[in-house]
Order: C-alpha cells, then sequence, then structure tokens
C-alpha cells in the first residue's frame, strides 16, 4: 500500500504531467486522440489517487489502520456523482 508521501508524489507527477499536456495543447480546437486519451486516463488516475488519500485521512481520523484502504476502480470513483 503506498503511504501518504509516495500518494502525494504521485498525484504531483500526474498533475504536472495533466499541465503539460493542458499547455501543449492550449488555445486549440483539436488535439491528437492519444493526447486526449491520455488526458482523460490523467485525470481518472487523479481521481483515484485523491479518493484513496481521503479514505486514509479519514481511517486514521476514526483510529483505523489507514493502510487497509484500497483504491477503487475508475468506475467507482468517476461515478460517484452520478
Amino acid at each position: 500500500m503506498l503511504e501518504d508521501t509516495a500518494l502525494r508524489q504521485q498525484i504531483h507527477a500526474l498533475i504536472e504531467q495533466e499541465h503539460c499536456l493542458r499547455e501543449r495543447y492550449d488555445g486549440q480546437r483539436i488535439i491528437t486522440q492519444e493526447a486526449a486519451s491520455r488526458l482523460k486516463g490523467i485525470e481518472v488516475e487523479l481521481d483515484r489517487c485523491w479518493d484513496l488519500l481521503r479514505q486514509r485521512q479519514a481511517k486514521r481520523e476514526f483510529r483505523q489502520d489507514p493502510d487497509v484502504a484500497t483504491a477503487r476502480s475508475a468506475g467507482i470513483v468517476e461515478n460517484y456523482l452520478q
């Protein structure tokens, strides 16, 4: 299981990748299918990482073992509000 520090590092790396892609295509109406797919993948992975970090924090807050928190699937994380 990823510790919080490693999880935050992963989040920051994904954010950096997202920013680089967005800057590359900033102002363009059309981006490549590959870039659009990669951007969507980064967004989903970021959502999963943030979800896991929040789970770990909640477990710690309620005096539970944060290491039992597990990453949820993209389908679950992406459909919270639907």
